[in-house]
């Protein structure tokens, strides 16, 4: 039974999750989406934990929280996997298209400069690059933010893989 608890936060999570996105979107709250996500899974596991308490007469926590961390876990990868991706909204503008084609000029020259303003919209929002002249410096809070991902980045082995090539 505490399986199926822990699949009850999931449901709750899954739930809450685009509820929070979407108030975010349509009060223009500026929290970071990952926050949300964070926020969204805290309280799922938590108010799965006080009805597996008060529900089952032994609940096991670690059988809810395996199923809780798996189902949390398939939807923040998804949801990276969608949220911010280049490749992603390069394929939307295609589809958008009539005939769903276009010459790879336009797609260099329209769709990707708005894609990285965007980006580095994001990047100046969140304090980590300031723009200076015509180009951009990363602030303090960037270096350690930098100098985190790097750390992580070597953690997990990533290297100068696919399209993202970084200098060690």
């Amino acid at each position: 039974m505490s399986f199926a608890i822990g699949l009850a936060a999931v449901v709750v999570f899954v739930l809450l999750a685009p509820a929070l996105q979407i108030a975010a979107r349509a009060r223009g709250w500026s929290l970071a989406p990952v926050l949300l996500l964070g926020f969204a899974a805290v309280f799922s596991h938590l108010l799965g934990v006080l009805l597996g308490v008060l529900a089952l007469p032994t609940f096991h926590y670690w059988d809810a929280a395996s199923i809780f961390g798996f189902g949390v876990m398939a939807y923040v990868f998804a949801f990276g996997a969608a949220y911010k991706s280049v490749s992603l909204d390069i394929l939307l503008g295609l589809v958008d298209r009539p005939g769903r084609t276009a010459p790879l000029a336009d797609v260099v020259e329209r769709q990707i400069p708005d894609l990285f303003h965007g980006r580095t919209r994001i990047l100046v929002d969140g304090g980590l690059v300031e723009q200076r002249d015509a180009g951009f410096t990363a602030t303090a809070a960037g270096q350690t933010m930098a100098s985190r991902i790097g750390g992580l980045r070597r953690a997990f082995g990533i290297g100068n893989t696919g399209l993202y090539e970084f200098p060690e």
